[in-house]
């Protein structure tokens, strides 16, 4: 196998070559006009139908009068006269014969290589296996590609070269690229949903001066004119919030957060959150509202990218299950065929409900129980923390099997409300049992996709939770938010009541598009830098 220098010196051979000829290496006088792009959109059209195909002649046909089109992208392969061009669009074939071309052009064409690229005029031909063709009258260099590209252009089969070479994944991988198209496809759904309903799009800032908006450990960053410490956001939660004490009473927005945390077939650093408020509603009407912003999205993305629709495990067109989170914990003990658990047979709905029950539970659990899951159970503190950790240890890792549709062929979208308020630090109380909070989250096959909740907008309240959470930081924890007093300033002159919305978008396309990792979903996945990424 020859080096990535060797490759690029056979090149630059050729390179030099057009430039003793006194052509442009990487040339800029080709422009695209409306015409000329609508004339190669048509062809690839022609391309895909059978119907239009059929019209077609051979080359004896082709008369004066016969349309010409544009084709013009990279050389994907080359075989014999026949190039493989690949545009944003498809591919199509260009029969290029240099008998039929100038000198020039002819000249030009000898020292193709495949990446480069191109563009050829001529009319459309069907060859003899009945495939579209455009015959060249003329041809036109237009870049240069100095590496080929890979595989035979079967595309990148080294996952981690995938990701650290996206640029060549893109072209070389049709699949890959479709996934992107349908990434913008699922963003402009989201956006049409909610303009629809009179939400405003908005834009907060990137940079905060505390922690806040979510449990999460930031990164950390120094603006030098201000000598001043800033983080990455996490969530623009607490934003968007004072948006609505300034009277806008439906906005989002979509955008980049961060979080210094794992990095996981789930997790990226870097991620991008829509987040919509609104005013004069609760939660209950999140979830509906939730609903239809999932269906609406997925019927967007079904009828844009049927080549991505796959076989589902999962229903969103089924009604939707809504179960609070100790109800979840019941089902889940109350279910064969599941591993044994260090607290099976201690937990009922009367231990649920009681804190001196629930700890002693734990405190008969704990020898049972492996290391780690013992050094969690330790970190417990109170009754809400103890729920949310036997959610999280007993019921999350089996909501697929858990909730099913009625014929149990497939897994139900689920909402897991009444979150312990403990675990909430920014969502308002259940009126009737202050324990819990007006809070769900959303989990399609088993994957956390979206979190919502009924606004906490009373100043005090939210003041010491805050202080909640400070003591959590100086006990060590490193998710913990800071004390925003400018949010509490901004409570205190008056957020009507509210509630809202949180969808992880790189999860959405996962779940839609049927991929594992988000890394797939990602253009630029954070990856370790490479030993050495010189070229000679």
């Amino acid at each position: 196998m020859s080096s990535e220098s060797e490759l690029r010196e056979v090149r630059a051979k050729k390179a030099e070559t057009l430039k003793e000829r006194g052509k442009q290496v990487f040339p800029n006088d080709f422009r695209v006009t409306d015409a000329i792009e609508a004339s190669r959109r048509e062809l690839l059209r022609i391309a895909r139908d059978e119907s239009e195909l059929e019209k077609l002649t051979g080359e004896d046909g082709i008369t004066e009068d016969s349309p010409r089109f544009n084709l013009y992208g990279r050389v994907m392969a080359k075989r014999g006269p026949f190039l493989v061009i690949r545009t944003p669009y498809g591919d199509a074939q260009a029969l290029v014969r240099k008998e039929l071309l100038d000198e020039d052009d002819a000249a030009d064409f000898a020292i193709l290589d495949l990446a480069d690229h191109v563009c050829v005029e001529g009319p459309a031909i069907r060859t003899r296996t009945g495939a579209l063709a455009l015959r060249a009258e003329r041809y036109r260099h237009l870049s240069k590609a100095m590496l080929p590209p890979p595989g035979k252009w079967h595309g990148l089969k080294d996952v981690e070269k995938r990701y650290r070479e996206r640029y060549v994944d893109l072209f070389a991988t049709p699949e890959v690229a479709e996934v992107f198209r349908a990434r913008t496809t699922i963003l402009k759904a989201l956006r049409r949903f909610l303009d629809d309903r009179d939400f405003l799009e908005v834009e907060t800032p990137l940079l905060h001066p505390v922690r806040g908006g979510a449990t999460a450990k930031p990164f950390t960053t120094h603006h030098n004119a201000l000598d001043l410490d800033l983080y990455l956001r996490i969530a623009p939660e607490l934003y968007l919030k004072r948006l609505l004490v300034g009277g806008y009473d439906r906005v989002y927005e979509i955008g980049r957060a961060f979080r210094n945390e794992g990095i996981s077939t789930r997790h990226n650093p870097e991620f991008t959150i829509l987040e919509f408020y609104m005013a004069y509603v609760g939660y209950e009407e999140l979830m509906d509202l939730g609903v239809g912003l999932f269906r609406e999205t997925d019927r967007a993305f079904q009828k844009a990218h049927p080549t991505l629709v796959t076989e589902r495990s999962f229903d969103l067109e089924a009604t939707w299950a809504r179960v609070t989170m100790v109800d979840s914990i019941l089902d889940r003990m109350a279910r064969d065929g599941f591993e044994p658990s260090a607290f099976d047979g201690l937990l009922d709905r009367e231990t649920l409900d009681d804190d001196a029950r629930l700890a002693a539970a734990f405190e008969t659990a704990l020898p049972r129980a492996d290391k780690l899951t013992q050094k969690q159970m330790q970190g417990c503190r109170n009754f809400g923390e103890r729920i949310f950790f036997l959610f999280e240890l007993l019921v999350e890792p089996h909501l697929e099997t858990l909730y099913r549709t009625e014929d149990g062929a497939r897994s139900l979208p689920v909402f897991i409300t009444q979150y312990p308020f403990e675990v909430s630090p920014l969502a308002r109380r259940n009126d009737r049992d202050p324990r819990f909070t007006d809070r769900f989250e959303l989990f399609i096959q088993g994957r956390e996709v979206a979190n919502a909740f009924s606004e906490l907008n009373d100043p005090d309240d939210q003041a010491a939770r805050f202080r909640d959470q400070l003591e959590k930081a100086e006990a060590g924890d490193e998710e913990a938010m800071d004390f925003d007093a400018d949010y509490i300033r901004a409570l205190s002159h008056g957020m009507p009541p509210a509630g809202g919305f949180g969808v992880g978008v790189d999860r959405l396309v996962m779940t839609l598009a049927g991929i594992d990792s988000i890394r797939d979903v990602l253009l630029f996945p954070l990856l370790r830098p490479e030993a050495s990424a010189e070229i000679e």
